[in-house]
C-alpha cells in the first residue's frame, strides 16, 4: 500500500491494521483450488496420446519384422511389434480398464476404442496361436501367459479388464474362452494356504502378498457380474476376509505389504502401490457386490478406516509416500494417483464423505497432474517390486516414467475426479478447498 502526497511516496506495511493477511496468497507448492475438468480432459489426452504411440497391437515376423496381416500365419517366429510397454501383463490390465473408465467419464470413444481395439486383436491372436500349437506344442508364443497362466500376475487384472471390455458391447473377437481360462487358473491352480488363503510360496513358504487381492478379486467379482452366478461373489469376499485379518491394522488404518507364516515378530511394511491394490480391490468388489450381499459390510468398514488412515498420512504437495508411515521416503506418483481414484469413486458412489474426503482427491488429482511431463509420460512411478522385511528396500527402489504401474492409476483417477467435479463441484471458502455436498 502506497501515499503519495507533497511530493513525497510512503509504502506502509502490510500488517493486521493494513491487509486481511488471511487473503494473502499462499507458495503452494502444487496447484491448489485450480482443478477444472478440461484441465482434467487435458491431462487423459496427453497420456492416451502417448500410449496410443508407443503400444502398437500387431504381429510381426522375426526377422525382418515383416507384418502379419493374415493372423492364420503365426507360428513360433511371430511377435508382437516393439513399443514402450507390454500389452499383456497386469500393469496393462489396469490400463484397459482406466482407459474405459476414460471414456465412459467424458464420452470420447478413443479411450474406449483403445481398449476394445487391443483386446479385439489379442483375443483373435490367442485363438491363432492356439490353432497353431495343436501341430507345433512345444513352440514358444508371445501369447503364453494368456494361455497358460502361472501367476496371479497373469491372470486376474487382465481377466477383469476383459469383462469390462465385454460389456461395451463392441469388442470383435470371444474373449469368453480366455476369460474362463484366467478365472480357473484363479479358483483351481494358484497355490493356497491351508484355509484357502491365495498365497505364493516366496520369498517364504505360504506367504500372502497384499497386490494378490487385486491379482485376483476384481476378475472373480466381475465373473459373477458376466455369469450372475453368486459363488464368485461370495469367493472374493470370503478371500477379502482372509487377506485382511492378516494384513490390515486397524489401529493404523493400513494394509502391510507382505505376511509370512510363522514369522514372529511380524514387521509391517506399509508400501504405498500395496495398499493401493488392497483400496482398490475395495472399491471394485463393492462397484460389482449385489446390493443385498452379506459381504458389503465388511467392506465399507474396512474402506471407511483404510482411507481414514491414508488420509491422515497424505503429504503437503497431496502425494504419498513410498513407505506411507515414513515421511522421509520418496514421494510416489502410482500409490496417489490409486488414491486419487478411490476416494474420488467411493465420494461419487456414497461411500466416503465428500466434504470430509473430496478436498484430499482434489490435492492428489492436482500432485498427480504435475507428474505428466509433455510427452504424456507418467512420472515417479516406483518400479515393480517384491517383498521386503527391512526399510532400505522401498526407500531405494527406483523410480522409472517407463514403469508400467503408473499409467492405468493415472487414467483411473483423472476418469474420477472428472465425474466428481460433476457430481461434487467444490467451492473456494476463506481460501480453502471444500466440497460441500
Amino acid at each position: 500500500m502506497a501515499f503519495t502526497g507533497y511530493g513525497q511516496t510512503t509504502v506502509l506495511k502490510n500488517n493486521d491494521a493494513t491487509s486481511p493477511l488471511h487473503l494473502l496468497k499462499p507458495a503452494y507448492i502444487t496447484p491448489y483450488g485450480e482443478t477444472k475438468q478440461a484441465d482434467v480432459k487435458a491431462v487423459l489426452d496427453k497420456v492416451y496420446h502417448y500410449l496410443d504411440t508407443v503400444t502398437p497391437y500387431q504381429l510381426i515376423a522375426k526377422p525382418g519384422g515383416q507384418a502379419i496381416n493374415n493372423l492364420a500365419n503365426v507360428n513360433a517366429n511371430s511377435v508382437f511389434a516393439d513399443g514402450d510397454f507390454r500389452l499383456i501383463s497386469y500393469e496393462w490390465g489396469v490400463t484397459y480398464t482406466g482407459m474405459l473408465e476414460a471414456g465412459a467419464a467424458t464420452g470420447d470413444s478413443k479411450f474406449t476404442d483403445y481398449t476394445v481395439n487391443r483386446l479385439s486383436y489379442i483375443g483373435n491372436a490367442v485363438a491363432a496361436f492356439k490353432t497353431y500349437l495343436k501341430t507345433s506344442p512345444q513352440s514358444a508364443t508371445p501369447v503364453k501367459s494368456v494361455i497358460a497362466p502361472e501367476a496371479l500376475d497373469d491372470a486376474g487384472s487382465m481377466a477383469a479388464a476383459m469383462i469390462k471390455a465385454v460389456k461395451t458391447g463392441a469388442v470383435k473377437a470371444d474373449l469368453r474362452p480366455i476369460i474362463d481360462n484366467y478365472i480357473n487358473y484363479i479358483l483351481t491352480k494358484q497355490f493356497r494356504l491351508a484355509d484357502g488363503t491365495l498365497a505364493r510360496n516366496r520369498p517364504h513358504p505360504n506367504t500372502l502378498w497384499l497386490d494378490d487381492m487385486y491379482m485376483s478379486l476384481p476378475a472373480l467379482v466381475q465373473m459373477g457380474t458376466l455369469t450372475g452366478d453368486v459363488k464368485y461373489f461370495d469367493e472374493a469376499v470370503k478371500q477379502y476376509q482372509l487377506f485382511s485379518k492378516r494384513m490390515f491394522n486397524p489401529e493404523r488404518g493400513l494394509f502391510m505389504h507382505g505376511w509370512v507364516q510363522h514369522m514372529d515378530p511380524h514387521p509391517q511394511f506399509h508400501w504405498a502401490r500395496a495398499n493401493g491394490w488392497a483400496i482398490l480391490t475395495t472399491i471394485e468388489l463393492l462397484d460389482a457386490l449385489p446390493e443385498d450381499h452379506a459381504g458389503r459390510a465388511v467392506l465399507l468398514e474396512i474402506l471407511k478406516k483404510h482411507a481414514a488412515g491414508l488420509a491422515q498420512r497424505q503429504d503437503a504437495t497431496g502425494l504419498w509416500h513410498q513407505l506411507l508411515d515414513r515421511n522421509d521416503s520418496y514421494l510416489e506418483t502410482s500409490a496417489t494417483a490409486i488414491y486419487a481414484y478411490c476416494f474420488a469413486r467411493a465420494i461419487d458412489k456414497g461411500w466416503l464423505d465428500a466434504k470430509a474426503y473430496g478436498p484430499a482427491a482434489l490435492l492428489a488429482w492436482n500432485a498427480v497432474s504435475t507428474r505428466v511431463n509433455d510427452k504424456g509420460q507418467v512420472e515417479g512411478t516406483c518400479v515393480g517390486t517384491g517383498m521386503g522385511f527391512d526399510p532400505a528396500f522401498y526407500y531405494y527402489r527406483p523410480v522409472n516414467n517407463y514403469a508400467a504401474h503408473g499409467y492405468g492409476p493415472v487414467l483411473l483417477a483423472g476418469a474420477e475426479i472428472y465425474r466428481m467435479l460433476q457430481q461434487h463441484p467444490f467451492i473456494i471458502n476463506d481460501s480453502a478447498v471444500q466440497v460441500p455436498k
